[in-house]
């Protein structure tokens, strides 16, 4: 082996291992970081435009960027959290009285169902009113207890946030204004062909932007609708089902649906049908066109992957990173058919007989 091998060699080694105790160190604010690099992506086209409509300079534009990012996607996140918690530990507290009676409406829903269901439900074990409301309750209280601790512990790690917040603060605002530099220098490390790279950085950029936006738009739109038509129909805690729906309707092809359609079918088999039929077609109908045509819209036609492949990386990246795993998720979905087209593109077309 020459010097020169040994050299590179070395320098490798040494590369890997930095970078390794970087990442290390970086892991307790891997959120702020993650999040500040995905709101530079969305956000560097508006800076990019304030400079060359007003010739302002890059440090007062990106502060101006900033400003605008905190107001429009950052306060209302703060804002919305605050009043989930309150509702969650009201919640918290109506069942923990016994305000809120969940054994009555697990023994109403079960009495109201023909007897070829009952019949079902027995089959399977669920007939047992006791532990299926038991089971039930318990789940509730799990759930609401999640809310109402989170009022608590937010008191206890008010700091970290506060210290992880402005950390994402001070990442973004140095993102928005070196954003386009430091993507070149990424670009010049990477060792591929400058055609191959430019269309990874492409392919992330369109993908972040198709996912955070387009995902966000579908979430708010059906969180937003669901929570007016639960509130029109006098359905307690209408916030708690609007984010739970706005939630999981992250999730392609099932979305909000797992949270009205059961509330549809329990007013139906407890005598509430117009509150039923109301809920069902405003289901299939208002929420259920907002997945169908903004989804594709937003989030298909930039990420161009196919509707199995986003649902199985989004639900496999919310399982191993949490919330940020919507867009890691489909992230990495995406660079990993854009990586392998690019190496059979690259590799000989075998000549057959």
């Amino acid at each position: 082996m020459n010097k020169e091998n040994l050299k590179d060699r070395s320098l490798t080694i040494l590369l890997a291992l930095v970078s390794i105790a970087f990442v290390w160190i970086l892991l307790p604010f891997y959120g702020a970081v993650f999040w500040a690099v995905i709101l530079g992506i969305l956000f560097a086209p508006l800076q990019r435009r304030l400079q060359l409509k007003f010739g302002w300079q890059r440090n007062f534009t990106s502060l101006l960027t900033l400003s605008i990012c905190l107001l429009i996607a950052i306060l209302p996140v703060i804002v919305l959290s605050i009043l989930l918690v309150q509702e969650g530990t009201a919640v918290y507290r109506s069942i923990e009285s016994g305000e809120l009676d969940i054994a009555a409406y697990v023994t109403q829903f079960k009495h109201s169902l023909p007897p070829f269901f009952q019949h079902l439900l027995d089959r399977f074990g669920m007939g047992e009113l006791n532990g299926l409301r038991e089971k039930i309750i318990k789940s509730a209280m799990t759930g609401n207890e999640f809310f109402a601790t989170q009022a608590f512990s937010f008191g206890q790690g008010t700091f970290q946030f506060i210290v992880s917040f402005f950390i994402m603060l001070y990442l973004l605002f140095f993102f928005l204004r070196d954003g386009a530099e430091l993507a070149r220098k990424v670009r010049t490390a990477v060792p591929l062909e400058e055609n191959q790279k430019r269309r990874l950085q492409l392919k992330f950029n369109r993908v972040v932007r198709a996912t955070v936006k387009g995902n966000l738009v579908v979430a708010i739109t059906q969180g937003a609708l669901g929570g007016l038509i639960f509130w029109f129909l006098d359905i307690p805690s209408a916030l708690i089902w609007a984010v739970l729906m706005a939630f999981l309707s992250l999730l392609p092809a099932v979305g909000a649906g797992i949270i009205w359609a059961p509330v549809a079918a329990f007013f139906l088999f407890t005598g509430a049908i117009w509150q039923g039929v109301t809920l069902a077609l405003f289901g299939v109908f208002v929420i259920g066109l907002v997945d169908n045509v903004l989804r594709p819209i937003l989030v298909g036609k930039d990420t161009k992957m196919p509707d199995y492949m986003i649902l199985i990386s989004t639900l496999g990246g919310l399982a191993i990173f949490g919330l940020n795993g919507f867009v890691i998720g489909p992230l990495i979905a995406a660079l990993f058919m854009s990586s392998w087209a690019i190496f059979i593109e690259t590799k000989p077309r075998v000549q057959l007989p």
